[in-house]
């Protein structure tokens, strides 16, 4: 292009024809310099995307995602008018005219701007990222996409959601994947033929197995005799255990239950089910 450029005041060209081969030339090479700008804008955005600033900061990278996207998009939107201005149209009057049209379509557009800011609100306040697991109103799903209009959440079911960033934003979100820590909490019934010696050896033996495990969050282990219910002694256990990963907490409760069974048969004592107890009393009828 520098050199068709060069070469131009060297033909023996038309004037009008002369200018017209300076503008389509200055054209081209403007598309070049935004073509390499668009690309730029993707360099840049994995590049620090896996630098160490990022990888030390993993909630910056939907922002990351995001940012590259607007810019892109205002990116096209100079390109478009300098492609204009360099084609003979009056700019400035044709940006005027868009800033009455662009009130217009603000007002028209409201729903569109408010998800626009909402995706921003969402890549600011990082309530979740993508890959986590959450909780919305009434459904839970993880979190695939986050994108500039909506985000799009998979359900266990493997369908797909849809939610605008502008009601998202406001809506109560619940992250399982932000927990440090997985909680057993259950109820241990006994039959009422247990004795207190035995209710006494089976807490503690409870709250031996739980304390043993390697996993066991050790500041808060709670095994109580909760309440004399209404068919069994029921006893309170709650407990948390150092894991992120749900799978892996599936067993170490099954390991914590299997335990919990070992040590009520060795107490003597056994699991109650809901009974009733019916008393029959014989009336002798005389006459």
């Amino acid at each position: 292009l520098a050199i068709c450029y060069a070469a131009v005041p060297w033909l023996e060209l038309a004037p009008s024809l002369r200018k017209g081969a300076m503008r389509g030339l200055r054209a081209v090479l403007l598309f070049g310099v935004f073509w390499a700008l668009f690309r730029a804008i993707d360099v840049v955005g994995e590049a620090l995307s896996a630098s160490r600033w990022s990888v030390d900061r993993p909630s910056s990278r939907p922002l990351l995602r995001l940012g590259t996207r607007v810019g892109k998009v205002a990116l096209v939107g100079a390109a478009l008018v300098a492609f204009l201005s360099e084609l003979g149209y009056p700019v400035a009057s044709l940006l005027a005219g868009l800033g009455i049209g662009g009130l217009a379509v603000a007002l028209a557009a409201r729903s569109t701007l408010e998800n626009l800011f909402g995706a921003f609100s969402i890549g600011t306040d990082q309530p979740f990222r993508e890959g986590d697991t959450v909780k919305i109103e009434d459904f839970v799903g993880t979190v695939e996409t986050v994108g500039l209009r909506s985000t799009r959440i998979r359900t266990p079911d493997r369908t797909l959601i849809s939610l605008p960033n502008g009601k998202l934003a406001d809506m109560r979100v619940e992250s399982f994947s932000a927990r440090d820590r997985l909680r057993l909490a259950c109820t241990v019934g006994l039959v009422y033929g247990t004795t207190a010696k035995q209710m006494r050896e089976v807490l503690a033996g409870l709250e031996r197995v739980l304390r043993a495990h390697p996993r066991i969050w050790p500041d808060t282990v709670v095994v109580r005799l909760m309440a004399l219910g209404a068919s069994s002694l029921d006893i309170e256990v709650v407990a948390w255990f150092q894991t992120q990963d749900w799978g892996e907490f599936q067993l170490i409760r099954q390991d914590i239950l299997l335990q919990f069974m070992a040590v009520v048969e060795q107490a003597g004592s056994s699991f109650a089910f809901p009974t009733s107890t019916v008393h029959v009393v014989n009336e002798k009828v005389t006459t």
